[in-house]
């Protein structure tokens, strides 16, 4: 879903720069920084994964990941998609430089409201919380997907029909982005549960009481 430089319009591009810097200011504010390792972890996952191209008909497509991004981290998804970006468009030439406002904004602000729609039952700890991972991992990559159509289809008529063949690419991708995003909090939730503690502790005040409740259990 990488949008290549000299396709979009200035407004477009324009408009896309100013939401990502409003979310990554917001993303690093929340973002405690004991959990900066889980963030770079993360981060490269999101990097790696985009580089491995799956062939689908006449195109191809990749696991994108930015749904567990929204899971564990919240409102630091933005940072980390933003730094895996711009190190593809570094040296991969993935999307471009001018192009990554607006790249970052559709690949982070859907796993974040995605994360918002379904955080009461990823807080829950019963079985209802795989299938809110699942909803997240697919539903994300879906509303990436319509974002990226729509930023195409602001640019211009001749990108209609790229836009529309950009959305039936990501219907398979959205079932294995939902599975392989369930499977990977369900682990995390047995052996690692804390990390998934890390969208709370993105707040100071859940941060204060984290850590009380901490004391607490150490007496």
């Amino acid at each position: 879903m990488h949008i290549s430089e000299g396709v979009l319009t200035p407004m477009v591009l324009g408009g896309g720069a100013c939401l990502t810097a409003i979310g990554t200011a917001i993303g690093l504010k929340k973002l405690d920084y004991d959990n900066l390792v889980t963030v770079a972890i993360l981060s490269a996952a999101f990097f790696v994964a985009s580089l491995i191209h799956v062939p689908v008909g006449p195109t191809s497509t990749h696991l994108v990941l930015n749904g567990l991004l929204g899971v564990v981290l919240g409102w630091a998804a933005f940072p980390a998609i933003l730094v895996a970006l711009a190190l593809q468009a570094l040296l991969f030439q993935f999307g471009g430089l001018t192009t990554l406002g607006i790249n970052t904004l559709n690949m982070a602000l859907p796993p974040v409201i995605c994360f918002y729609v379904f955080r009461p039952m990823l807080m829950n700890t019963s079985a209802r919380r795989p299938l809110a991972a699942f909803a997240c991992g697919a539903l994300a990559v879906g509303l990436s997907a319509l974002c990226t159509a729509g930023a195409l289809a602001l640019s211009g008529e001749a990108f209609f029909n790229v836009a529309k063949a950009l959305l039936l690419a990501s219907l398979p991708v959205m079932l294995i982005e939902g599975l392989v995003t369930a499977s990977i909090v369900s682990f995390l939730a047995r052996v690692r549960p804390e990390v998934l503690s890390c969208t709370r502790v993105c707040s100071p005040d859940t941060t204060s009481d984290m850590t009380a409740t901490a004391e607490a259990a150490s007496r």
